[in-house]
């Protein structure tokens, strides 16, 4: 378990230990900093453009400083897994570009299998992150 007291340590650590892998599945309640941490592994990443949840529009897209795309999905709102299929989800996920995923328990069997979990867990003393991948 790592502390999510520190962010950008956090995000760096979480990069360097998955260096080879794209896709990140964010689990954890309501609240519990899945979009905080994403913001801060895209600032790490040099984003240059503006970081926000994208519970309405479903995938966000962003651009880095040198010229590669992240994709970032929220499927808190989705009713199912085809319904990530029917909006060409797979093609993100085989684009080869850093997916980061919210709510990614709703499209389980749809993430490839060296998929980074990332739990995030609310406890007494803060937010703690476990990462299995």
């Amino acid at each position: 378990m790592t502390s999510l007291n520190d962010l950008e340590e956090c995000a760096k650590d979480l990069l360097t230990q998955c260096n080879d892998l794209r896709v990140f599945a964010f689990n954890g309640e309501m609240g519990a900093g899945k979009t905080t941490l994403i913001k801060e592994l895209c600032k790490s990443l040099q984003v240059i453009d503006q970081v926000n949840s994208p519970t309405f529009s479903i995938i966000n897209e962003y651009e880095t400083l040198d010229n590669n795309i992240i994709y970032h999905a929220d499927f808190y709102r989705i009713k199912d897994e085809q319904e990530a299929v029917n909006i060409g989800f797979m093609d993100y996920l085989d684009s080869g570009s850093y997916c980061f995923i919210e709510w990614a328990e709703k499209i389980n069997n749809l993430l490839p299998q060296d998929t980074v979990k990332v739990q995030i867990f609310v406890t007494s003393e803060g937010r703690e992150v476990k990462i299995d991948h």
